[in-house]
């Protein structure tokens, strides 16, 4: 695309040449009249003095010229100091505008780019009395300490940090900043401070549990509490009665493997907690925030841009059950790589692929991505950011979505010669990009569940309800294995199958045993038909 060329223009607003009217030009060569008189001796005056008679009726001729011979618009809006409109404020970033008006590059209309109704939800973090009064005495205490190793993905281990926070809460003990477990697959031996920025974690927490860099000189040589088994799904009753007695006696307690073992439906409190860690505490550090900004806003430039989290690594096809569907000889590889490790498993070993995928519980593949986007008025021309591994096949793997959407980026695509080479080997730091730009896009979609997912969509109902395309596989896969359907009909089927997917505010209270981080309505947002609450 050509750039187009920076004009500067000095400009004269209207305003002020329309307020020179023909009555207050004349005034400026002609006095008020007193009498009849007096107007006769100026005139008789003129003409004694043809010059000034020439000086008066030639500045009469220019700005009459000037009322009636230019058409001088304004090329700014009016401004009571036009000179204190700078660039910024005088361009209006398209990408912010197209998403908002569901307007594509071209200026066609496009619902693709439309945002859901967020009924008015804002983020709302007012805690109770009872809380706010034993917060005091929980932060003072020196007694007690917990230690957490959270292991994973960026994303689970993000995960576990928050419930690190809550269960510290639970049992007002202070919390030993998380170490994160050297990843066995990727080796990525990052710390916390690498990955988030541990000075604002602790000050934004400051009134809620007590955040120490390490274990003070007082604890060093107490022999802490150890757990590595902790039951599923545990409420703070559970907690308190486990480990509170012990811990006053050593002094320490360290879990291990806090992956979905604490309770997901917790009183209000502990709930709004969860939420002001995720949304709030957990920011990334200086560099990773640096760079996903840079790529975000690379994306950016010309306009709206969709992002797509896609799921189509070997590890994923082996340990889901399900087949990439590229050809026999790649589907070969997955089932003996499976039948080798059948412990990858992770669920429901007893259902077939055909079953797992009717089911909805197969990845999509690159193709059933490209038809889902353009059954759901995705334009040719739309800018795609995906995030994920290297998808299992190569860059054949991901041909039907480049022939179909040819602006197709990752953030190898985006970065500067040497800008990644840093963080190459660092799969946390990758990750951390890949959820900025995510979540910064006008549209997410992710082809299957998981971590990142499930956080970037409280991330984005948080931020106000933005689009959210969550799709229904279940449904749909029927349609997508019916080849004789026309494609009109199939768009249209698709369409309605996702007409309340679109990231709507959706009450977690609905469904039992949902994260509130991922559904953070009602406990963390309010609108103005909620009960009072204050904004964090």
């Amino acid at each position: 695309m050509a750039k187009s060329k920076k004009v500067s223009y000095i400009s004269v607003p209207s305003q002020i040449i329309n307020s020179l009217s023909s009555s207050s030009l004349q005034s400026l060569l002609v006095s008020p009249k007193k009498s009849s008189r007096s107007s006769s001796k100026f005139f008789s005056f003129l003409f004694k003095n043809p010059r000034l008679w020439f000086l008066a009726f030639f500045l009469f001729g220019f700005i009459a010229m000037l009322k009636m011979g230019f058409n001088l618009e304004p090329l700014i809006p009016f401004s009571p100091n036009p000179c204190g409109i700078t660039q910024s404020q005088g361009i209006v970033s398209a990408g912010s505008l197209s998403s908002h008006l569901g307007v594509k590059e071209d200026g066609e209309k496009s619902e693709f780019w439309e945002q859901p109704d967020g009924l008015g939800y804002r983020p709302c973090l007012e805690f109770s009395k009872e809380y706010k009064k034993t917060s005091l005495e929980i932060v003072e205490d020196r007694t007690k300490y917990l230690m957490v190793v959270v292991s994973g993905g960026m994303n689970q281990q993000r995960n576990q940090i928050v419930d690190a926070v809550v269960i510290a809460r639970i049992l007002g003990a202070a919390l030993v900043v998380p170490i994160l477990q050297v990843n066995v697959i990727w080796g990525d031996e990052s710390e916390f401070s690498d990955i988030f920025d541990m000075e604002h974690f602790k000050r934004v927490l400051a009134n809620d549990v007590r955040i120490v860099s390490s274990l003070p000189s007082t604890h060093l040589m107490s022999r802490p509490v150890e757990e590595k088994r902790t039951p599923l799904h545990v409420s703070p009753q559970w907690i308190r009665a486990r480990y509170l007695k012990r811990l006053r006696r050593e002094g320490v307690l360290l879990l291990r493997g806090l992956d979905s073992r604490l309770s997901k439906d917790l009183p209000s409190d502990l709930q709004k907690l969860r939420c002001k860690v995720a949304f709030h505490a957990l920011r990334f550090s200086q560099p990773i925030l640096e760079l996903g900004n840079k790529m975000a806003e690379r994306m950016r430039s010309k306009g709206p841009y969709l992002a797509l989290h896609l799921r189509m690594e070997k590890d994923v096809w082996v340990r889901t059950g399900c087949l990439p569907g590229l050809s026999s000889q790649y589907d070969e590889i997955i089932n003996n790589e499976r039948k080798l490790r059948p412990e990858l498993l992770t669920a429901r070993s007893n259902m077939t692929y055909h079953e797992r995928k009717l089911a909805g519980l197969c990845p999509l593949n690159a193709l059933e991505v490209t038809r889902l986007l353009k059954a759901l008025g995705a334009p040719k021309s739309a800018r795609i950011y995906w995030a994920g591994g290297q998808p299992f096949g190569g860059e054949e793997a991901l041909l039907p979505l480049t022939r179909e959407f040819p602006n197709f980026y990752n953030k190898e695509d985006l970065a500067l010669p040497g800008e990644l080479e840093p963080f190459s080997k660092k799969a946390s730091f990758m990750a951390a990009i890949d959820y900025i730009v995510c979540e910064k896009s006008d549209v997410f979609i992710p082809s299957h569940g998981g971590n990142m997912g499930h956080a970037i969509q409280g991330h984005r109902a948080y931020a106000g309800h933005k689009k959210y395309i969550t799709p229904n596989k279940r449904q749909m896969i029927p349609y997508f294995l019916n080849s004789p359907l026309p494609e009109a009909e199939f768009n249209r089927v698709i369409m309605e199958l996702h007409r309340d997917s679109f990231g709507q505010p959706e009450l977690r209270a609905t469904k039992a045993g949902r994260d509130v981080t991922k559904y953070p309505v009602p406990e963390c947002m309010c609108n103005s038909t909620s009960s009072t609450h204050s904004m964090l």
